[in-house]
């Protein structure tokens, strides 16, 4: 089966010489990790097309370096690479970066999705899919950081602070670092404290219209919120489970 779908069978050509008046100069490096050529090929062209600047790597080892060196704004990470795997490229980043990662994945199995958003991805991408479909997500989730920028706010729940202009977290004073997925949910609910929402309302407010995921997405993404949060994990205080309905905030005063 092949990992990629083309809509048209001239549509990658097209992408790759068609000379766009309208394209402007993007502020975002997008960093594209795959071992198909094929694909590293027609996702560059896809993705230049739109004004991006694109780097690529075709192994774990080789995508670590290309992003110490580049330090690209986005990440497009196949998950099945040779000499370090997906998985291990993903967690490395995550050490110290919270730049935004979208997964390849030709894994089917939920759990190998749901390993892969508890590592710190922010979506993901089954294989195979449009190239199109792979640049809607990466919209999306610029557009969510951008947005974020613009507005500028202040929100103030309880002992948390954040910043939606700096894109910035600190509990009692103290720093805390989230992907841009955990950091909308977080905007999300603590924005609305004692308001239980679903994991869809959760899922549509914080992944957008391109998000295809499943509810259940969104349970990693709230693991991942109370490790970096909760005293203690198991028995959240600011991020409660409402059972049979979803998640609520609590300021914690």
């Amino acid at each position: 089966m092949p990992s990629l779908i083309i809509e048209a069978s001239e549509d990658a050509f097209f992408y790759q010489f068609q000379y766009n008046e309208n394209m402007t100069d993007s502020p975002h490096k997008i960093l594209v990790v795959d071992d198909e050529p094929q694909i590293l090929k027609v996702l560059q062209a896809y993705l230049e097309k739109e004004g991006y600047k694109v780097v690529t790597a075709t192994d774990g080892k080789q995508a670590l370096e290309v992003y110490s060196n580049e330090n690209p704004s986005f990440v497009i990470l196949d998950l099945n690479l040779p000499r370090i795997d997906g998985l291990e490229v993903c967690r490395e980043i995550r050490r110290d970066s919270s730049v935004p990662i979208l997964m390849l994945t030709a894994r089917v199995e939920e759990v190998d999705k749901l390993i892969g958003l508890e590592l710190g991805a922010d979506d993901y991408v089954v294989k195979p899919f449009s190239p199109r479909e792979v640049v809607a997500r990466v919209k999306t989730i610029l557009k969510r950081v951008n947005a974020n920028v613009i507005k500028g706010e202040i929100i103030q729940a309880g002992k948390i602070k954040i910043d939606l202009g700096q894109h910035t977290v600190l509990l009692d004073d103290r720093s805390i670092e989230l992907t841009p997925t955990e950091f909308q949910i977080l905007v999300i609910l603590a924005s609305n404290p004692k308001r239980v929402f679903s994991r869809l309302q959760i899922m549509e407010h914080a992944q957008g219209d391109a998000f295809e995921g499943y509810e259940r997405t969104i349970d990693a993404h709230i693991k991942n919120l109370r490790i970096k949060m909760e005293p203690d994990p198991k028995n959240p205080a600011y991020i409660q489970t409402v059972f049979g309905l979803g998640y609520k905030f609590d300021t914690v005063e």
